[in-house]
This record gives structure tokens, sequence and C-alpha cells, in this order.
């Protein structure tokens, strides 16, 4: 029990402690409107946060399986036999609140204390790349956004991993797999971005 919470607990702190830190670096990358660390220190650190990860839970890095966790304990309170039969939960485990979600909690979390502290909270509904391509109504922008994150669970279920499962873990151990996906990944982004902003 001690060390499944000092698991849990390293969890969060390793989500948001890179995340923080970002804002304390005091280094200006152009791309942004604050205090940001250089794209290649931060590659440098997920790197080493993916070797933690691998030392303390002997898993892959990843953040999809968190999802999944949470409708498992979802799926558990309003339709228990269904959720019980579904593949993923009898072939894996039963749904909980693991070292997956606290890290997810963790990148929230610093996410949060990065923006709050290097003055990035603008208390702004939508971005201005998006208000000069869409307009103004926020529930067109919260539609999209709900309707994209579901693409990208529904993806990560079907590639068996998400960008952290295969474009870090997977492919720092070298999987062909994972190599593939991260070229997907990149490929889709590039498409669904000109798609969006550039046409």
């Amino acid at each position: 029990m001690m060390r499944t919470r000092i698991v849990l607990g390293a969890a969060v702190l390793v989500g948001a402690l890179p995340a923080w830190a970002v804002a304390q670096a005091g280094a200006l990358d152009p791309g942004t409107t604050g205090p940001a660390w250089s794209p290649y220190l931060v590659g440098a650190l997920i790197g080493l946060l993916s070797m933690f990860t691998f030392y303390f839970s002997d898993k892959p890095l990843g953040a999809s399986t968190a999802y999944a966790q949470v409708a498992g304990l979802i799926g558990q309170v309003v339709a228990r036999r269904h959720t019980d039969s579904l593949h993923f939960y009898a072939e894996k485990k039963e749904p909980k609140i693991g070292w997956e979600v606290a890290l997810v909690v963790g990148i929230v979390v610093g996410a949060f204390l990065a923006a709050w502290t290097g003055g990035e909270i603008t208390a702004r509904w939508l971005p201005p790349m998006w208000a000069a391509r869409f307009g103004e109504s926020v529930w067109l922008r919260l539609a999209v956004g709900f309707a994209g994150g579901g693409l990208m669970a529904f993806g990560a279920r079907m590639a068996g991993g998400c960008t952290s499962g295969h474009g870090i873990s997977g492919a720092l151990q070298l999987s062909v797999g994972s190599w593939i996906a991260l070229a997907g990944f990149f490929v889709g982004g590039i498409i669904t971005a000109m798609l969006l902003f550039y046409t």
C-alpha cells in the first residue's frame, strides 16, 4: 500500500514538475509570449522522464490508458456487467486510479502552474488565430475540441498507444510500429492544421 502511494505521488510530481519548470527557465522562445525552455532541453528532460518511468513503474510512459481507466470506473458505476465484459478490462486489469491517472493529473497541474507563474493565463476562451479564422463562437470551439479529443482517444486505442506511448516510449525503444505511428501523428497533424487554418 505504501509503495502504491509513493508511485502515485511520484507520478503526479513527474507530470507536474517539467510543465511547471518551463515557466521558470527565463530563456525566451520566439514562438511564445512568455518564459519558456529551449525545445532541446525539454526533449532531453522528456527522455529522462521516460527512463525514470521505466525504472519506477516498469511500464512505458503514456497517457491514453488513464482515460481508459477513468472510463472503466465510470462504466462500472452505470453499466457494470457490460464494462466487466469488455475485452480491454477482462484481459488487462480492473479499472483503477493508477500511476497513469496520477501522471495526467500532474500534467494538468503542471500546465496550470507554468501558465500562472509565466503570466500566460489570459482568461480568453478563443486563441486569436482561431477567432480570425472561425469567428467568436465559443460553442464552435468547444464542439471542435471535444470532437477532436474523441477522435484522438479512439485513434490511441486503435493504435495501441498515444503520442506519449508511441512517440516517446516506443520511439526510445526503437519500436518499428511506434516510429510508423509517430510519422502518422506528424503527417496527420500537419494536414489537419493546413485544412483548418490555411485553406
